[in-house]
């Protein structure tokens, strides 16, 4: 048995998938998989269930019919969570950016008092690897911009490595969350934040992927810019 859950939402992640899997169950903390996987064409969702039949007890899978963002594809997950009495949830990539030894300092910080752990790239400078500096630049300034805008005091608010506690999980409107791209980091930190949850940054060291192909584009940058103002509204009418 575990008490916490990694959700990991896929697609096209045949060259990551076992390996992180295997990872994440090598630890010496025991904890369980939900891979949230979007149909991918090259197969990923047909090796995870021929990894179940060696863990049958630890990995689990959610199908879905197509793509529909990584917002949708973890809300998906922390209701299969709630629903399953996990206690810890976390968010992670599937490409190894996110080194699995860190789940368990995530997990001793919301153990000890956080309800909701951060894996941050900022806290204690820049700590990304592999990088051109152009995209440190937009990502380490976006944070910037988040806390001018809605006055959070968090250095990564665009970061992707998390672990909540489920009363936060329970406590945030799921069925209200509106972005699907990197906006939905933002909007979940601000969600708890506004509920006054204890929020606290952990260092550690992001790693850009070295297999398959990163899902950033325009789109979702232009997302997150204008998604951030209008949390900033909604709060202000009291309707987050």
């Amino acid at each position: 048995m575990s008490d916490g859950i990694v959700i990991i939402p896929t697609y096209n992640e045949i060259e990551n998938i076992e390996s992180i899997i295997r990872a994440v169950f090598a630890l010496p903390k025991p904890f369980h998989v939900l891979i949230v996987d979007d149909n991918s064409p090259d197969k990923t969702a047909d090796k995870v269930m021929e990894l179940q039949k060696e863990f049958s007890d630890q990995l689990f899978l959610a199908l879905r019919k197509k793509k529909s963002g990584l917002g949708t594809a973890y809300v998906h997950g922390f209701k299969w969570a709630l629903k399953n009495d996990y206690k810890y949830i976390f968010e992670m990539d599937a490409d190894f950016s996110h080194n699995p030894n860190d789940l368990e300092k995530l997990y001793d910080a919301c153990h000890n008092g956080a309800d909701l752990a951060i894996g941050s790239r900022y806290v204690t400078g820049v700590n990304v690897v592999n990088w051109p500096l152009s995209r440190v630049l937009l990502s380490y300034f976006a944070s910037v911009y988040v806390r001018m805008i809605t006055g959070m005091k968090i250095m990564d608010a665009t970061a992707g490595f998390i672990c909540y506690r489920r009363e936060v999980l329970e406590k945030i409107n799921l069925d209200a969350i509106k972005f699907i791209g990197y906006a939905f980091q933002i909007e979940m930190k601000y969600r708890a934040f506004a509920k006054n949850f204890n929020i606290q940054e952990v260092p550690v060291i992001f790693t850009d992927r070295t297999k398959g192909q990163s899902k950033m584009s325009g789109a979702i940058i232009k997302e997150a810019i204008f998604g951030v103002i209008s949390l900033r509204f909604r709060k202000f009418l009291n309707r987050l």
